[in-house]
């Protein structure tokens, strides 16, 4: 099989890390996590750390140098012939653009899939997740939503046009979105 870069992409709660866990389990690709290379800064008692919390824990996205510092990090650590997962990466345009022309320079091939749910199963996904009936820390939701109409959906613009971004439903079961993305991706 040929060398895989992949990324998953979509709304809160749709499910994207855990679409790269189970493709990461299938393949044994590695996977990087923005959120979680973001939550372990964190966790860091410095001027940074207490930054990246206070945006983390008021649903705001990280500014888009960061995330790309840590993409690009990441991804001149692979070796060239390595397949790998990106969950989280490229949510606004400048990253967007970014990531095409570090893997085009790189001639790594790359596939966005953008799991698609709707706002509501956002809502209702979230409030599940933090085990509370209604919805969990509403205004934070709201604004990791707001974020995501005003940021991502630019950015899978960027993608589509590009030819690399692929939409997968993501309302159904995880083993059904699983299965859909295996098939997006040719992978038996």
């Amino acid at each position: 099989m040929d060398t895989r870069t992949i990324f998953f992409i979509g709304k809160p709660g749709c499910g994207k890390g855990t679409q790269a866990k189970l493709l990461s389990e299938l393949t044994g690709w590695s996977t990087y996590s923005s959120g979680d290379l973001f939550r372990a800064i964190a966790k860091e008692d410095s001027p940074v750390g207490h930054k990246v919390k206070e945006e983390n824990d008021a649903g705001l996205l990280q500014p888009h140098w960061f995330a790309m510092y840590l993409f690009l990090k990441t991804l001149f650590s692979i070796p060239g012939e390595t397949s790998v997962i990106f969950d989280g990466f490229c949510r606004k345009v400048p990253e967007a653009e970014l990531v095409i022309d570090s893997l085009r320079w790189l001639n790594r091939s790359f596939t966005v899939l953008n799991v698609q749910i709707s706002d509501d199963t956002v809502l209702r996904r979230l409030a599940l997740r933090k085990g509370v009936e209604g919805r969990a820390d509403d205004s934070v939701v709201d604004e990791r939503l707001k974020e995501y109409h005003e940021y991502t959906e630019p950015a899978l613009k960027v993608f589509r046009t590009a030819g690399v971004l692929v939409d997968v439903d993501g309302e159904p079961t995880p083993e059904d979105i699983a299965v859909a993305v295996r098939t997006v991706l040719n992978i038996k």
